[in-house]
């Protein structure tokens, strides 16, 4: 059930937690994530897109650095990038609407895109 836009980090919260949730049954991108330590891992994600959303302040760790270090051991190609996009992107359109859901969906591409040329090329 969709509620009206993403106003707070509860928001964010919902939507992370949906999206791994995802993420771990995914034919495509499940494999990546089998080692992954949530409890450690989802609290990052929660500070990491409430201050893309919100320029909270709050994160202050290098994601470009982190996905290398992933490449590294899993490597990463366009499919990946595209189907992790598409599943974040599901997963805001599936719970929020309004102007907060659209400027994540768009950052979430922006950074995806970056990311993806950053380290594929």
């Amino acid at each position: 059930m969709k509620t009206s836009d993403i106003i707070d980090r509860k928001g964010i919260k919902i939507v992370v937690d949906r999206f791994y949730n995802k993420v771990q049954s995914d034919k495509v991108l499940g494999h990546i994530f089998v080692h992954v330590n949530w409890d450690e891992h989802l609290p990052i994600m929660y500070t990491f897109w409430e201050n893309v959303l919100f320029h909270s302040g709050g994160y202050n760790g290098n994601p470009m650095a982190k996905h290398q270090l992933v490449h590294q051991s899993f490597p990463l190609s366009h499919k990946l990038f595209q189907q992790w996009l598409q599943l974040f992107i599901a997963t805001i359109e599936e719970t929020f609407e309004g102007p907060n859901a659209q400027i994540l969906k768009e950052r979430a591409i922006n950074i995806a895109t970056i990311m993806e040329i950053k380290i594929l090329g």
